[in-house]
């Protein structure tokens, strides 16, 4: 089927919305999951005399997804920025189907042995790989159909997919748990949840079949620009935009990679409230469940802000306050070692983070050329999301293990976020009400701005 003529405004409809941003909703319940039911994923295809083994076993598993995602991310997002986002996103969202279903067949070790681990093991790799070309076209998409005044606030809702797969997740949980006797539970409820996923899969294959392109369309900014650093007439090269943007994409690289290590501990939280602070596994879900419940609004407030004010002060001033409330948040936990602390820890938490997630998106992408955006954006995203989100929960595990301390994972946290903060603060402004501002002022006073 030939792609829809993009008329500018067919990305901010909502069913448009809803298509691209139904895999990164995937990508992120399909995490959140494996991190719900590691101790239980473990013991079904690790089945070890130590617990902490089992669990380790598991996760880096659940980590080794994140190694094909910087390939899958080059792959894809090179397609996307040579053929169309629409196509790509198709693809991306099928192997996605694929790796679900697939994890939730595999057999345990005791019916199939050394093969089990394998299978789950090959499972991740082709989920990371389509995982890796997701977030880089939906993304461009996004940014690309969306009037330039409301670019962040239309981006947000690939945050706010995330926090309704999280929520999604949190209910799955809980409800599992709430109907499954525990053996019923630990023998094949991650299974069902994993198929649960997988069933949205169609419907979001239908909706994307049917989207507007959006890589040819206008951009007025780019097609000024295009030419200055290369002999008239002639466009540069991908490599070579890359190399002129590599500011923007090494900042980019370092918040995304701050963001990527909050991201994941808070999906690790479940796991560390059943095995660091003992709690019931229903008070792990309800914190979860909480905490993404208040992202939806903060992450559409944070966007419309940026779009209003700016993406530098959401960026910094949201980041700043989710850095001074980590360590306060972690002790109260630790020392109640309640359902109520962890509850509320996780709400104030997830209400700071969420604040600058649109906002970043919506800038980091502003700053790429249409040519290198999906792949630029969505390799700087993978490469954060395998190096940080893979290894987080491993890392935070060890860490506890070795110190055995509860509030290890505030200060692994806090040391992220730090340069997560130092990225923002360097970040160029690209909102265009900002920009537009910052032209009229030159104009007043008679100099050229360039942008």
């Amino acid at each position: 089927m030939a792609a829809e003529t993009y008329d500018g405004q067919a990305g901010a409809r909502p069913r448009a919305i809803i298509a691209a941003t139904v895999g990164n909703a995937l990508e992120f319940y399909d995490f959140f999951i494996f991190g719900l039911f590691a101790v239980q994923i473990g013991r079904t295809f690790f089945p070890v005399a130590s617990s902490y083994v089992s669990l380790m076993l598991s996760l880096a598993t659940f980590g080794v997804g994140f190694l094909t995602r910087p390939l899958g991310a080059i792959v894809l997002g090179a397609y996307a920025d040579r053929v169309g986002r629409r196509p790509a996103m198709v693809v991306s969202l099928s192997m996605i189907g694929i790796a679900m279903v697939a994890l939730a067949c595999i057999p345990s070790y005791a019916a199939i042995g050394i093969a089990a681990p394998m299978l789950a093991v090959i499972a991740r790799l082709l989920q990371g790989f389509s995982l890796g070309g997701e977030v880089g076209a939906n993304s461009a998409f996004l940014v690309e159909a969306a009037p330039p005044d409301r670019r962040a606030e239309i981006v947000s809702w690939q945050g706010v997919s995330q926090a309704v797969a999280l929520v999604l997740g949190s209910l799955v949980g809980t409800v599992l748990a709430a109907l499954l006797s525990p053996v019923a539970f630990e023998d094949y409820g991650w299974r069902i949840a994993f198929l649960i996923g997988a069933a949205i899969v169609p419907c979001g294959y239908w909706l994307r079949r049917h989207l507007a392109e959006t890589l040819h369309a206008e951009d007025a900014h780019y097609s000024q620009a295009a030419d200055r650093s290369s002999p008239a007439g002639e466009q540069p090269g991908r490599l070579q935009l890359a190399r002129t943007h590599w500011r923007a994409m090494a900042f980019g690289l370092m918040a995304i990679a701050a963001g990527t290590v909050g991201t994941y501990i808070f999906v690790y939280i479940a796991t560390y409230a059943q095995t660091t602070l003992h709690l019931p596994a229903r008070a792990g879900f309800l914190a979860s469940l909480a905490g993404y419940s208040v992202e939806i609004p903060c992450i559409l407030i944070g966007g419309r802000l940026s779009d209003r004010y700016g993406r530098k002060p959401i960026n910094v001033w949201g980041n700043l306050a989710f850095l001074l409330g980590i360590y306060p948040a972690f002790v109260w936990v630790v020392e109640a070692r309640s359902a109520t602390a962890l509850i509320w820890s996780m709400v104030i938490l997830n209400a700071a983070i969420s604040l600058r997630m649109g906002s970043f998106f919506a800038a980091f992408i502003e700053s790429l050329p249409p040519r290198i955006r999906s792949g630029g954006f969505g390799t700087v995203y993978a490469l954060s999301v395998a190096i940080f989100g893979g290894t987080t929960q491993l890392v935070v595990t060890w860490i506890i293990h070795v110190t055995g301390s509860a509030v290890a994972p505030a200060w692994y946290l806090i040391g992220f976020t730090l340069i997560g903060q130092i990225a923002y603060m360097l970040y160029p402004e690209t909102a265009p009400v900002r920009l537009r501002a910052k032209a009229a002022a030159a104009a007043g006073h008679g100099r050229a701005v360039e942008y």
